[in-house]
């Protein structure tokens, strides 16, 4: 009867110590940040809203090169034939189309880049409250977005999406 009551306040101290140790390992979730910024709703928002922002550029750009392609061919074609001050102003005309053509790419990269920074930096910060929202409802002690290996135990990731309002399901 003794020994029985030692057993079993050993088992009593063990369970004891083993919830104890469960209560003290912290809880981890990951984050997926390429996923959250390929499929969340306010990311997929923010990609469509900087196409039409630019588009019409874009569409510019386009025919300026197609412009700039005629040109060089009516050059290649007719130069043959051409007189050297015809041969020369248009050859001209190409030089400076060209100019104009790199310049306003060179400017539509740095708008579009700049722009593209300004929407991101909104979908960082949204998705930084949805992460941090789940975490503490969920009681979350570490929420990670960049690791080697995540377990898909602890990847959180769908969470944020359906929080955002985007693809959260695989």
């Amino acid at each position: 009867m003794r020994f029985s009551r030692i057993v079993f306040a050993g088992c009593l101290a063990l369970a004891t110590v083993t919830a104890a140790a469960q209560d003290a390992a912290p809880r981890i979730g990951f984050v997926n940040t390429e996923r959250i910024l390929r499929d969340a709703a306010p990311a997929k928002a923010s990609q469509q809203k900087l196409e039409r922002e630019f588009s019409a550029r874009d569409k510019e750009l386009q025919d300026i090169a197609a412009k700039l392609k005629s040109m060089g061919e009516r050059i290649d074609r007719d130069a043959a034939v051409l007189s050297d001050s015809d041969r020369m102003r248009m050859q001209r005309e190409y030089a400076d189309l060209e100019k104009d053509f790199q310049r306003k790419q060179r400017e539509f990269r740095e708008d579009l880049n700049q722009r593209r920074n300004e929407e991101l930096a909104q979908v960082v910060e949204q998705a930084n409250r949805a992460i941090k929202d789940i975490a503490e409802k969920e009681k979350y002690d570490f929420v990670l977005q960049e690791a080697v290996f995540a377990s898909p135990r602890v990847d959180i990731t769908d969470k944020v999406l359906r929080a955002l309002g985007g693809e959260g399901a695989r």
